[in-house]
């Protein structure tokens, strides 16, 4: 960009900063919300609430259609926690 180009955006820095961090939290929270080891937690809880009575099996079905969908979704991207997958 040179020099003149940074001086020049440089009051713009604060707000190219703020995207940048906005954009590496919702980059963790995407990894953490398809952590498969995260998502077959909550499918043994899920279970639990299942055999505790404290949801129906029409419920379970729906969360558990969820849940399966996510856990699909991180073994495509590949990420930590799956066969031959690499961190992205």
């Amino acid at each position: 960009m040179g020099l003149i180009g940074e001086v020049l955006l440089l009051p713009f820095a604060p707000v190219r900063g703020s995207f940048w961090a906005v954009r590496q939290v919702l980059a963790e929270a995407e990894r953490q919300y398809y952590d498969p080891a995260a998502v077959r937690a909550e499918l043994a809880r899920l279970e639990e609430r299942l055999e505790a009575g404290e949801i129906d099996a029409e419920e379970f079905d729906r969360l558990e259609d969820q849940l399966l969908d996510r856990l699909e979704t991180a073994m495509e991207r590949g990420g930590p926690g799956t066969a031959g997958g690499t961190a992205r």
